[in-house]
């Protein structure tokens, strides 16, 4: 089945070994929330988080955010259990880590579909992503896109490991990101999923996140990797739309319907053609709108 178009403006991690923080995730109005069960997990505690986690999944309301895990990397002892444990608990999309090629997103998938099967649930049903974390993940981000075509929701991008495959270090404007972004984004669009950015790990540096934000929202993302609820908001407000964008999606919508009552197979708007993409971006412009409460009930735009 293929995945459904939904906001992932945000993904929040969230370490899979604490509790508090698990319980809490829904409250902060993720688009996604991200349970973590590789790095902010040490060895000794992977059993433990895995229950941990799959009793949330389980039991607990998040609120409608999107539940996503990641597990650990396909080279570890773990991964398969994880899978298990996962797919059984019902998650919507899992993870894989450090992702080089498509055959790694294929074993993953084998390893989904049995789950599946053995617990009784539709073939599909669950979803995947790739991170992509060096140099070669980078390099072959649209093969990975492609695969898995009716499970694959997303790529994303890490940063940390990315800088240190290519022996560089963050700077201030995130120029050594410049090629594995766009790399990473037009393999996203070319397939036909979502795109993430990475985290930005300086929570402190609120300027220097909204300008990473708003350089990803320029370029087309998705959304953005954050690591702590503070983060969100700042997506959210980024990627609301204007006054003037609102508006002029609002007339397309109303072009379209007036052409509809018209019989009609043209749709214009003030002398111009509307086409199949000036409608997909008044679509995704008034689902941002929605979302960032900028609309009244009667559809006009609030000034905040």
């Amino acid at each position: 089945m293929a995945v459904a178009e939904r906001l992932r403006r945000t993904m929040m991690f969230v370490p899979g070994n604490n509790p508090a923080m698990i319980k809490d995730a829904g409250i902060f109005e993720a688009d996604s929330i991200m349970f973590d069960l590789e790095d902010a997990v040490s060895l000794a505690e992977k059993d433990a988080a895995r229950v941990l986690v799959y009793e949330a999944v389980k039991n607990i309301d998040f609120g409608g955010a999107e539940l996503v895990v990641r597990i650990n990397g396909l080279d570890t002892p773990f991964w398969q259990k994880d899978v298990r444990a996962m797919v059984k608990a019902g998650i919507e999309v899992i993870r894989a880590p450090k992702v080089e090629t498509a055959a790694m997103m294929e074993e993953l998938e084998v390893e989904i579909e049995k789950a599946e099967k053995e617990f009784g649930i539709e073939v599909g049903t669950t979803h995947v992503m790739a991170a992509l974390e060096s140099a070669l993940g980078v390099m072959n981000a649209l093969e990975i896109a492609r695969s898995c075509p009716e499970r694959m929701m997303g790529i994303a991008l890490s940063g940390m490991d990315y800088r240190v495959d290519m022996k560089t270090k963050s700077y201030p404007d995130e120029g050594e990101l410049y090629f594995a972004r766009n790399m990473v984004l037009h393999a996203a669009r070319a397939a036909g999923v979502a795109a993430f950015d990475t985290v930005f790990g300086n929570v402190d540096d609120e300027e220097g996140f909204v300008k990473g934000v708003e350089l990803i929202h320029q370029l087309g993302f998705d959304g953005k990797s954050v690591i702590n609820p503070r983060q969100i908001p700042l997506v959210n407000k980024v990627y609301a739309p204007t006054k003037k964008e609102v508006v002029h999606a609002q007339q397309v919508m109303e072009a379209i319907e007036e052409a509809k009552q018209k019989g009609s197979g043209v749709i214009s708007l003030n002398g111009q053609m509307v086409d199949r993409p000036i409608v997909l971006q008044a679509e995704r412009v008034l689902m941002l709108a929605k979302a960032a409460n900028v609309l009244d009930e009667g559809g006009n735009y609030i000034e905040k």
